[in-house]
């Protein structure tokens, strides 16, 4: 049986589309989508609701349908669940499949669910009955749940598909291409503005492709649309996104839109991208996103052949298919008399305008009484008949005391809804703007914006097409428009019924299965705030967000609680508008991509030289250099000594570098770091210290000032990203009128550490335009110059407590200067060595590492480094919160050394250490093993710790419990060699 109009509607009869749905063979045309094509081929039944299993069909014909949720072949074992039947084009070879259901469609077990007693699957029927006793729900209630919940099945196969991202910047973004959508566009663009126009429909032009009467400027409205179109896409200033959902609204005007590119072929060419993302920054946004057909809320409502008005008027007229042959319209707009009278002359019976409101007028009711349909007032829905198809309704009329009398038959095989408009105002809502209620038309509208965006159409309650073509153009351009209709807001909320409502089902949410009488229960039991009752009863959290319910949900819970809709608040509308691929949002960054592989410019000498390398955040970092089959400690004691006797070379280039740069940028520094760095001189450096505002240690590294308005910022490996985001942050946010800029350069410069007693030895030679005699590069001072001719940042730092240097060169030049001077170095015996060897160097002389000796909740003072707070600074990030009490006490954890009395044990890191070598079960920890070696320079152990009142048990004994029986310990200070600092002056 076909339901195709013979003529008429906006696809390619000449063409021929061959596709499955649930196995069996079909066809549609050029033009449609997957919900139009099978309407054109009867098929009304094609899905399952999410709890009860019932049957259900088409409700609309765009992205805000719930119910028709279908999986997409893709091939090769790859699918896609959980698509929008109504947003599926239809291409040759399509094979689509239901979801939810169990053993077909057709005949599904689960629908038991449907039968179950009055309130067992209600509102908060898992709260009530599956979470308790707790073994069961893990053992029993929540595994059966899992298998027979959800809707579509997550794909088990990796998608080989490659997704595109691309930033983009105009002057106007217009979201929605509309009516006011396509003025507002073509308004700019003629200023010579650049334009880009977004729509999530595959053919531009809204609500305008549903039209089949209305007129612009005297032509019809689909010449109107084709003429602008043309227009629009002849301009270079335009760039037109068709098949482009706008998904998200950000900060300063940055919205994510996701662009389907190939869902549509059913061949992309290889390499050929699934979809882009777009992310695109405006300086002016102009919202025409449209509104929303309400559903009415009557018995069994989500019967298959029951579906929005404004769904009828669209696959009749832009599809040229009969969602029925007889009709029952129920209406409480306007606009419930434009889709009778389009379906009526498509051919298709009507057997009753059902008005709900008690008068009608206007010209759709004018047009359709003319043409003879027949109509009444206070007429409503009591009963639907039919189980996988509508067969009719049982219609009563509504008496002055809201009661249904006068109950009749009227046979169906479609009925249509009309309750009136709901702006779309999700993405204005995004963006912070602030939302208004009109209570005469019951909508909710664009108020204040928080951001450059304005709204237009029907998004901004503006419903007749005259009016809203003007706002879209912003009065610049005078348009002169006709419509058949001009819709309300119209009625929303639960219809009168003489059913009993404890036993029937009228469905609010129809993805979550939400009825009335699950708002009427949450408001019952307690919950009296909408956010409270969205929770308790799922109303508005499907893939939908609550596109066709939130508006009756807000108006059954206002009638319930006795309340007007702004008193009990209103859903928040978070991104995604639509579900959007995790593919669209990953991009590129997948498999290796995903979390990227970093190497230094000397890695591959590193692994040439046998290089054993471990993971530091992204990079590959050399962690010792095994030589003729030694293991790593024997490997690690060698450079150890390397280091201690003549000279190591270690690779430091992962470190953090930013420049800070800007007539402020002395100001900026005191104001992140604990130091004072007014007064430091240019070639001078300072350990740096930063603080979150808690006061807690963030990040800690030399830092060295180039001029007086340039220093070089060295943070931790990992750390660089936080270290860079927080200046950015206090920049923008607190210091925004200090002249300063922020450039990362980790990247940019290799960084090559030569630390030992022959480093300067080795080094001066090889290093040009600087003086490294001891008098003129002291420790802690930076020059510049060159090194075998390229350009240099020399620091005289140590991590070793030994005569150190930083060699800091153009990245591309770092290989070659580390080979060069690894070979000047050889036969004074430089040995290089890795970040264990460096590890070890630094805790014999107590240096900490962050995220090692703290743990997010450690201060300076803890460290003790509370030589590193400037006493005379007016204030710094964290200095208020050094006075709190409780990080005074004198109980805190602090840092300490540990020696076993036994040397030649090591302790584990993170072991925990108690008073008593074998504490009672529930004695609480005094504190924990943070860094523990072995030191070759020492010829014993070593180990650092954060110890309760540690400043307080230095020579004392404590015990690291272990499995094998306590370990005793001697308290002693951090640093365990050259405690005077000789070795690092000479």
């Amino acid at each position: 049986m076909t339901m195709r109009i013979p003529s008429g509607g906006r696809v390619n009869r000449g063409k021929t589309i061959n596709f499955t749905f649930d196995g069996r063979a079909l066809q549609g045309v050029e033009g449609d989508t997957l919900a139009s094509a099978l309407l054109a081929n009867g098929v009304h039944l094609v899905g399952r609701s999410f709890k009860y299993h019932r049957p259900r069909g088409f409700l609309a014909a765009g992205s805000e349908e719930p119910n028709a949720l279908v999986d997409i072949d893709r091939g090769k074992g790859r699918s896609a669940p959980n698509l929008r039947a109504t947003q599926v084009e239809l291409y040759e070879g399509l094979v689509a499949r239901s979801q939810n259901h169990w053993p077909s469609l057709g005949f599904d077990l689960l629908e038991v669910n449907d039968l179950a007693p009055a309130g067992l699957l209600g509102a908060g029927f898992y709260y009530k009955t599956f979470m308790w006793p707790f073994t069961l729900w893990h053992k029993l209630y929540e595994p059966a749940i899992r298998r027979t919940a959800g809707l579509g099945k997550a794909p088990k196969v990796a998608d080989p598909d490659h997704y595109a991202q691309q930033y983009a910047h105009c002057d106007v973004l217009v979201v929605g291409a509309g009516a006011a959508g396509l003025a507002a566009a073509l308004a700019a663009a003629e200023t010579g503005a650049s334009v880009m126009l977004a729509d999530e429909q595959a053919e531009l032009g809204g609500g305008l492709l549903d039209e089949r009467h209305a007129l612009i400027d005297g032509v019809p409205a689909a010449d109107w649309l084709a003429m602008t179109l043309a227009r629009l896409a002849s301009m270079a200033n335009v760039t037109l996104l068709p098949r482009t959902q706008a998904f998200g609204y950000y900060a300063q005007n940055l919205l994510g839109l996701a662009e389907r590119l190939t869902d549509h072929l059913a061949a992309p060419s290889a390499g050929q991208p699934r979809e882009r993302l777009w992310k695109v920054r405006a300086k002016q946004v102009v919202l025409a996103t449209g509104a929303i057909e309400r559903p009415l809320v009557f018995p069994d409502n989500d019967r298959p052949g029951i579906m929005l008005a404004s769904a009828a008027r669209t696959y009749t007229n832009r599809y040229g298919v009969l969602p029925g042959n007889r009709a029952v319209v129920f209406t409480a707009d306007d606009t419930g008399y434009a889709a009778a009278l389009d379906l009526h002359q498509a051919g298709v019976a009507i057997a009753m305008i059902a008005d709900l409101r008690p008068k009608a007028e206007g010209p759709g009711y004018a047009a359709a009484k003319a043409a003879g349909l027949p109509m009444a007032n206070s007429l409503a829905i009591n009963a639907v008949s039919g189980r996988q198809r509508v067969t009719g309704v049982q219609l009563g009329t509504l008496d002055a005391n809201s009661v249904l009398t006068n109950l009749h038959q009227a046979d169906c095989d479609l009925v249509l809804m009309a309750g009136g408009w709901t702006p779309a105002v999700h993405l204005f809502s995004q963006s912070r703007g602030k939302l208004t209620y009109d209570a005469a038309r019951q909508i909710y509208l664009p108020g204040i914006s928080a951001q450059a965006a304005r709204s237009a159409g029907a998004c901004n309650g503006t419903f007749d097409l005259t009016a809203a073509l003007n706002e879209g153009a912003d009065g610049t351009r005078q348009y002169h428009a006709t419509s058949a209709i001009a819709p309300s807001g119209g009625f929303h909320g639960a219809v009168p019924t003489t059913q009993d409502l404890s036993k029937i089902k009228a469905f609010v949410d129809f993805q979550n299965d939400v009825t009335a009488k699950d708002i009427k229960l949450a408001v019952r039991e307690g919950m009296h705030s909408i956010e409270h009752i969205k929770r308790y009863t799922t109303t508005g959290m499907a893939t939908d967000q609550g596109k066709t319910s939130n508006m009756n949900g807000l108006a059954i819970a206002s009638a319930e609680l006795d309340k007007p809709i702004p008193d009990i608040g209103l859903t928040t509308f978070r991104p995604p508008f639509t579900p959007v691929t995790f593919g669209t949002l990953a991009g590129h960054a997948r498999g290796q991509l995903l979390d990227p592989v970093r190497q230094t410019p000397i890695h591959p000498w590193a692994a040439a030289n046998g290089a054993v390398f471990e993971d530091v955040g992204q990079w590959k970092r050399a962690w010792y250099f095994p030589k003729d089959g030694e293991d790593m400690h024997a490997a690690v004691n060698r450079e150890c000594r390397a280091a201690r006797t003549s000279a190591g070379l270690f690779d430091a280039t992962t470190l953090g570098k930013i420049e800070v740069v800007g007539p402020d940028a002395a100001t900026f520094m005191e104001r992140l770091y604990t130091n004072p760095w007014q007064k430091l001189g240019i070639g001078r450096c300072r350990y740096g210290l930063m603080l979150n505002e808690a006061g807690f240690v963030m990040d800690d590294g030399v830092i060295g000032r180039l001029a007086a308005d340039r220093f070089h910022v060295t943070t931790t490996t990992g750390g660089a990203p936080r270290v860079l985001a927080h200046m950015e942050d206090y920049l923008q946010t607190e210091f925004p009128e200090l002249k300063v800029w922020l450039t990362s350069t980790t990247e940019q410069w290799a960084v090559i550490a030569i630390q030992g007693p022959k480093a300067r030895e080795i080094l001066a030679p090889l290093v040009e335009g600087v003086d490294m005699s001891n008098e003129a590069l002291p420790h802690m001072s930076l020059r510049e110059g060159t090194i075998l001719g390229v350009p240099i940042r020399l620091f005289r730092v140590s991590f070793t407590g030994e005569l150190g240097f930083e060699v800091n060169v153009p990245a591309d030049y770092g290989r070659a200067v580390w080979e060069a001077i690894h070979a000047a170095g050889a036969p004074h015996g430089l040995t290089p060595y890795g970040t264990e060897t460096m590890h070890v160097l630094r805790a014999e002389k107590g240096y900490i590492i962050i995220g090692q000796e703290t743990d997010g909740t450690v201060t300076p003072s803890d460290l003790a480094l509370d030589w590193a707070i400037g006493k005379t600074k007016a204030d710094f990030v964290g200095k208020r919160s050094l006075r709190r009490s409780d990080l005074l006490k004198p109980d805190r954890k602090h840092l300490v050394g540990l020696l076993t009395a036994d040397p030649k044990i090591v302790l584990e890191e993170g072991a925990q250490i108690t008073l008593e070598a074998s504490p009672k079960t529930g004695t609480p920890a005094l504190g924990h093993v943070t860094s523990s070696y072995w030191s070759e320079t020492l010829g014993r152990s070593i180990a650092m710790a954060l110890v309760a009142s540690g400043k307080e048990r230095l020579g004392t004994t404590l015990h690291v419990p272990m499995p094998q029986g306590g370990i005793a310990v001697t308290v002693t200070e951090p640093i365990f060699f050259d405690k005077e600092g000789g070795r690092i002056n000479a």
